[in-house]
């Protein structure tokens, strides 16, 4: 079985992570896979959105730390550090993707969530969680500094004394709790976690998909620029959003008093 699952639907592609008899541990093969298919879809312009989601009873367990054991203990060749971090670092290019890529991205958290799988939950634009989900950063218990961008997007979600406590404490926090803070959208009944997320992710494709592409640029240089850069950006993108057949369309629709039917254009 692969260990990535994909479809598309009216625009919207759904990613599921595929090792449910494993909480769908990120193996090898899995991270792998998750870059090839997420980028995949990245440059795609038939797809308006991108939903990433979990096979079975959770979204991950995050890195497959008994998979690690067994490698660590086999006779086998060993990486250098250099070459274990190349490595890494090339996986984690799907958290950069699903942060950066010109169209909205949604985690759909149906299950407990940890480590890895968590850090890319938060490099989505939004997130739908289940109700009583058990959500942790788990990298202090494994003596792992944490990885996938998790540090980063945490700490703007919550500020960094709270990702601080989150990262060095590792409590586990119910989707409730994380709902409080800030660091998912919504809570939902488990049954209704897709259900919501595809509610959301259809809206995001079938509105203006320029538009939102400017969106997510100007908030995610908000993240990190300097007042007066993203100003000058606002202005552009603004500009450039004015010029396009959604926005002619918006305007009409508002006159004639109807809902306006957008072509990403």
């Amino acid at each position: 079985m692969p260990t990535v699952l994909d479809t598309v639907e009216d625009g919207v592609a759904i990613v599921t992570m595929n090792r449910p008899e494993r909480l769908n541990a990120m193996n090898l093969e899995m991270m792998d896979e998750l870059v090839e298919t997420v980028h995949r879809y990245a440059y795609d312009n038939s797809v308006g959105c991108v939903v990433l989601t979990g096979a079975g009873k959770g979204f991950s367990a995050g890195g497959d730390i008994k998979g690690a054991a067994e490698r660590h203990d086999s006779d086998g060749p060993r990486r250098t550090q250099e070459e274990a971090a190349r490595n890494l670092r090339r996986c984690m290019e799907v958290s950069r993707l699903l942060h950066e890529m010109e169209k909205p991205t949604v985690a759909a958290i149906n299950g407990s969530v940890a480590g890895a799988a968590l850090s890319m939950a938060l490099a989505c634009d939004l997130r739908v969680a289940a109700s009583g989900a058990k959500i942790t950063t788990a990298f202090a218990k494994v003596a792992l500094s944490g990885d996938y961008g998790g540090s980063y997007f945490l700490s703007r979600l919550v500020g960094t004394g709270k990702a601080r406590e989150l990262y060095y404490l590792s409590d586990i926090l119910t989707s409730e709790d994380a709902l409080a803070l800030g660091i998912v959208n919504k809570v939902v009944p488990k049954e209704d976690v897709m259900k919501e997320s595809l509610d959301w992710a259809h809206r995001l494709a079938s509105g203006p998909r320029v538009t939102l592409s400017f969106m997510k640029k100007n908030m995610n240089l908000a993240e990190e620029g300097r007042l007066a850069a993203s100003l000058d950006q606002e202005a552009r993108f603004h500009s450039r959003c004015g010029y396009t057949a959604d926005s002619a369309e918006a305007a009409r629709a508002f006159v004639e008093k109807r809902t306006p039917n957008f072509q990403g254009r």
